[in-house]
């Protein structure tokens, strides 16, 4: 699943870098749109570190002594391939723009644009954020079906104390999650699931094998953890990256898998045989490689 961050300019934007992380590890692909103010908080580099995507800065490619039809566009091609569409920090002009449908930057553009739920989560002063003109704004947008995290309230960066500074990360992933339809029904449960081929040795350089790809148990593991269980794998060989949030134990043959999974039965709540084990061993491994 994909969600696509818009980050404003305000003091709070540093913490979206928090969000991308608390979002990854879920198991969510990251696209982040920055606006204009919110580069003059943090550089688009730090984003894309994190992220390990490009970030959108604006609609039209820099540098370019004439857009393509390609940036033009690039709004349009976000908004469709998004799952849900999250703004944090958003400050009280974006939420004035989403509010009256103007669009005048790449952020704007794509919320009008993405047929994707919206989440949310502003951050401004406490006079700007108490204002009629911002509480109507937020009426308008809950009507149309967006989900709010409303800010905490407490000593803000310009002095003052109120209502208007931006939910914690942690509580601005768990609305996103659940905008996304992501059930967290297994936190607390530890759930071990083996994975992927074994492989028994012939002689130093041949071996038994199968084709398992290891694919159905990794899927299931990161099913798992994105529910909020602690999963640990323990895996075959495999060419598969592990799964984002999951301990992977690396193992050859079934032996090995056997000791790695029984070393971690008595912790697990829930385990899960996906591993395509090997048949048959040989009683006697060859020292040197065999001749034909």
């Amino acid at each position: 699943m994909k969600v696509a961050l818009g980050v404003c300019g305000g003091i709070a934007a540093y913490k979206a870098c928090e969000v991308v992380r608390l979002l990854q590890d879920e198991g969510l692909n990251v696209q982040v749109v920055m606006t204009a103010a919110a580069q003059e908080f943090v550089r688009p580099l730090t984003f894309a570190a994190l992220s390990g995507e490009k970030v959108i800065t604006g609609l039209w490619n820099s540098g370019d002594e004439q857009p393509n039809l390609e940036s033009a566009i690039e709004h349009i091609a976000v908004a469709q391939s998004v799952d849900a569409l999250l703004v944090a920090p958003c400050t009280a002009d974006m939420l004035a723009k989403f509010a009256h449908g103007q669009a005048d930057d790449f952020l704007s553009t794509l919320y009008l644009a993405t047929p994707a739920p919206v989440v949310i989560a502003p951050a401004m002063n406490v006079q700007m954020w108490e204002h009629s003109a911002t509480q109507q704004n937020l009426q308008t947008l809950r009507e149309r079906g967006v989900r709010f995290v409303e800010p905490g309230s407490g000593y803000l960066a310009c002095g003052m104390t109120g209502p208007g500074r931006l939910a914690e990360p942690q509580e601005i992933v768990a609305a996103t999650l659940a905008t996304l339809g992501v059930v967290r029904d297994l936190v607390g449960e530890t759930i071990l699931i083996t994975a992927g081929p074994t492989r028994e040795p012939l002689d130093p350089v041949r071996f038994l094998g199968n084709r398992s790809s290891g694919k159905m148990g990794y899927a299931l593991a990161e099913a798992a953890s994105r529910r909020g269980a602690k999963v640990v794998v323990v895996s075959g060989p495999v060419a598969l990256e592990p799964p984002a949030g999951t301990e992977v134990v690396r193992v050859e043959t079934a032996e090995q898998m056997r000791d790695a999974a029984l070393a971690r039965w008595a912790e697990a709540s829930m385990v899960i045989a996906a591993a395509a084990v090997a048949d048959f061993r040989l009683k006697n491994v060859a020292e040197q490689k065999i001749k034909r």
